[in-house]
């Protein structure tokens, strides 16, 4: 067998393989001997039927099959010959097939990168340093009882905090679009849970008001077909509430699980929920920064088939979250295009740290991570069970874990200094 390799642009390769056609003979030879000993053919015993009629009748068949089974065994070969590592399958370019000449193609396909980590002593990570005080515990609070509040009908116009219940329709250069319309939708001033320039043209509408108005989505707005465009909107509003906040008595702090119903327990408890939200989100913002120093110090190439698997991936699982079921009506697949990306570059520096530095798994701390998340149920040992014995489940459990021995040790690399701030500061850091 001869094997050529091109290098293309990047990494790709382009990989010529010949095939002797003596060894494509001698196997067809091989099979259709075997085919012989057990063809039915009319007029001829089993296993008395001429050679020259078993070539005739299932020549072609066993040549296609012979033919594809060592185009794909040649390939794996010679991939291994040359110690090349694809990255995804072939793309193949046949040049002969015809009998009697030797089988040659050309395989086209892209290759991993190879690179050595670098530049890790000059990760730099700030790691907060947040203290809770009284005004945390104070903001906190006032949200428990956000979560418990009641909304009172008022006549008068709306303002910073009240309920805005209305019906609206939006079009794009007079036409509806996705999304652009509901019924009764209660919209709270101040939220920020609908765009600031919608909620701008809410402030000082009264209940029965009839409003037109035009505005602009972000440039940045995720449903592409809509950012940076102009639209108009046409709302009715139906109600104006405002909020009307509950006591914080003894009933309200039963409400929370604490059947004490003193403040002080009510305090506590506050306080350990913070001091994990602390600890989850310091972890997450020094993962961030590690991760962000390692890609820019290790500029490297991705294969583009990993790009694609990866956007194809993302796009199904927004389809499963959307409950989306029409591939019309999937989200573009190059939308995921930049965060597929970073996250095949990511795969291919942690798997090199994993690989240079010998990492492995800590099997007790994936038995702790499922410890943890059926500690919450009313069966925690069943459910673990249960998780145990699903390998699909269990291998993410694993990749989650490994994942975190590797910042962890990236984190040991990197220099690494104090940074004070408050705790709502904290919990404000980008995600």
């Amino acid at each position: 067998m001869q094997v050529s390799v091109e290098v293309s642009a990047g990494l790709e390769r382009r990989m010529r393989v010949q095939v002797p056609a003596e060894k494509i003979d001698k196997e067809v030879d091989a099979r259709l001997q075997k085919v012989g000993r057990s063809a039915k053919i009319k007029g001829f015993r089993p296993g008395k039927v001429p050679a020259k009629v078993i070539r005739q009748q299932y020549g072609s068949e066993v040549r296609q099959e012979v033919l594809q089974e060592i185009l794909q065994s040649s390939y794996s070969e010679a991939v291994t010959q040359e110690k090349l590592q694809p990255a995804g399958g072939p793309s193949i370019e046949p040049e002969s097939l015809e009998e009697g000449e030797d089988l040659a193609y050309t395989a086209i396909f892209e290759v991993y990168p190879e690179f050595e980590l670098k530049g890790l002593a000059k990760i730099k990570v700030q790691q907060a340093e947040a203290t809770i005080d009284d005004s945390d515990i104070d903001t906190m609070l006032q949200n428990l009882r956000k979560h418990r509040a009641t909304w009172n009908v008022v006549e008068r116009k709306a303002a910073d905090g009240d309920q805005v219940t209305l019906d609206f329709t939006g079009t794009l250069k007079g036409e509806p679009f996705e999304g652009g319309s509901a019924e009764a939708f209660p919209v709270v001033l101040g939220e920020g849970a609908m765009l600031p320039d919608f909620e701008k043209n809410l402030t000082g509408v009264s209940a029965g008001e009839e409003k037109t108005f035009k505005m602009k989505f972000p440039k940045d707005y995720h449903a592409t077909e809509l950012a940076g465009q102009k639209v108009e909107f046409k709302i009715n509003v139906s109600q104006i509430a405002e909020q009307v906040l509950p006591e914080v008595d003894a009933e309200f702090i039963k409400a929370y699980g604490l059947e004490s119903g003193k403040m002080e327990d009510l305090k506590k408890d506050i306080v350990a929920n913070m001091e994990r939200e602390h600890e989850a989100k310091t972890k997450a913002d020094v993962k961030k920064q590690v991760l962000d120093g390692l890609i820019d110090g290790n500029s490297i190439d991705i294969p583009d088939v990993l790009v694609r698997q990866e956007c194809e991936s993302m796009q199904k699982e927004a389809m499963q979250r959307a409950g989306i079921t029409d591939e019309n009506q999937a989200p573009e697949v190059n939308s995921f295009r930049e965060t597929a990306e970073r996250r095949v570059r990511l795969g291919l520096l942690m798997s090199a740290a994993i690989r240079e530095n010998d990492l492995e798994l800590d099997q007790s701390r994936v038995t702790a991570k499922v410890d943890e998340m059926c500690a919450p149920y009313d069966n925690p040992d069943e459910i673990r069970n249960i998780y145990l014995q699903n390998p699909q489940f269990l291998g993410q459990i694993e990749s989650m874990v490994l994942e975190e021995q590797v910042v962890e040790w990236l984190t040991t690399q990197a220099k690494v200094s104090g940074k004070t701030m408050s705790f709502k500061e904290l919990m404000e850091l980008p995600a």
